[in-house]
């Protein structure tokens, strides 16, 4: 998910490895499906590729809690609108 609903006061920062995008998720967990990367999945594997190579390619880079959950989602919502702050 790109952004997280208004009052959450706990979730996880990730950053692909594959595409480098980062993104916001409610799921605390080590690795994630890049929301992304998750689109393009192929899932024909060769006899010297496994599944895990397709998914859970992104890791988690910091657990946000409290106000910084709002900050980050407003810095990540700039960065995909492309600067444009007039919303805020």
């Amino acid at each position: 998910m790109y952004f997280v609903p208004d009052n959450t006061d706990k979730c996880g920062l990730y950053m692909c490895k594959l595409c480098e995008n980062k993104f916001l998720s409610l799921d605390v967990n080590e690795t994630t499906d890049c929301p992304y990367c998750s689109e393009d999945v192929c899932y024909e594997i060769g006899p010297d590729e496994t599944l895990e190579d397709n998914t859970n390619t992104a890791t988690l880079v910091k657990v946000l809690e409290g106000e910084d959950v709002e900050k980050y989602d407003s810095l990540l919502s700039l960065a995909i609108t492309g600067g444009n702050y007039e919303w805020i």
